[in-house]
């Protein structure tokens, strides 16, 4: 996606475990928060329309866990709709990632961060390919783990969407654990990505925490 404005140096951080967002992905929300509805309400006053999406970092020896995660993922609001009860239906479409310099202390009561947005200029340029891909390996693979977890999907739509939409779309919506997520973010390409989700998939079959899953 062309990018018609520059990133900002501080954006509004949503610490969210579990919520993958990736570059040219779409990720759909609903916030009822009131500080949630605040932080889009302030970026729906914006050109930009900004987002960022990060995992929440458990911080040792203090409870619940207040850290953030490094690396993130930015994403524009492009679909908004609100509920008869003041909630908010929201689409986010990946921008591009964000290293966090430091948190920025103020009035709002959402959190917001300074970023830095070297190192991740892939993102913002066209749809990653993975020339190593075996395609008919990795599907007899995820066949398997969607087997071992009772899951349905269209497998017809899985095998014609293009690499970066295949491998990106599960790396998002797959029940990973918060930090094998984060793991699939900051994964430097769409193939180091698709290498990363095969370990985890392979994991998982294997039995992983869990020695009732089988093979």
């Amino acid at each position: 996606m062309a990018q018609r404005f520059d990133l900002p140096e501080i954006i509004p951080v949503f610490p969210l475990p579990g919520a993958l967002l990736l570059p040219r992905a779409r990720l759909p929300l609903h916030l009822f928060e009131p500080r949630y509805l605040a932080m889009l309400e302030d970026a729906l006053k914006t050109r930009e329309r900004l987002i960022g999406m990060v995992q929440p970092n458990r911080v040792p020896g203090r409870e619940g866990g207040t850290g953030l995660h490094r690396i993130g993922c930015v994403g524009r609001v492009t679909q908004f709709s609100e509920t008869e009860d003041g909630r908010y239906m929201i689409t986010l479409t990946g921008l591009s990632r964000f290293r966090i310099a430091e948190e920025v202390e103020g009035f709002t009561p959402y959190r917001r961060a300074r970023v830095g947005w070297e190192g991740f200029g892939r993102d913002l340029g066209p749809a990653e390919t993975d020339p190593g891909f075996e395609r008919a390996r990795f599907m007899n693979l995820l066949s398997r783990y969607f087997t071992a977890r009772a899951l349905e999907t269209d497998w017809e739509s899985l095998q014609q969407a293009d690499d970066e939409l295949l491998i990106n779309s599960l790396s998002m919506l797959l029940g990973f654990e918060p930090e094998e997520k984060q793991a699939l973010l900051e994964a430097p390409s769409l193939t180091t990505r698709r290498e990363t989700l095969v370990t985890l998939l392979e994991y998982a079959l294997r039995g992983g925490d869990n020695e009732d899953i089988v093979q």
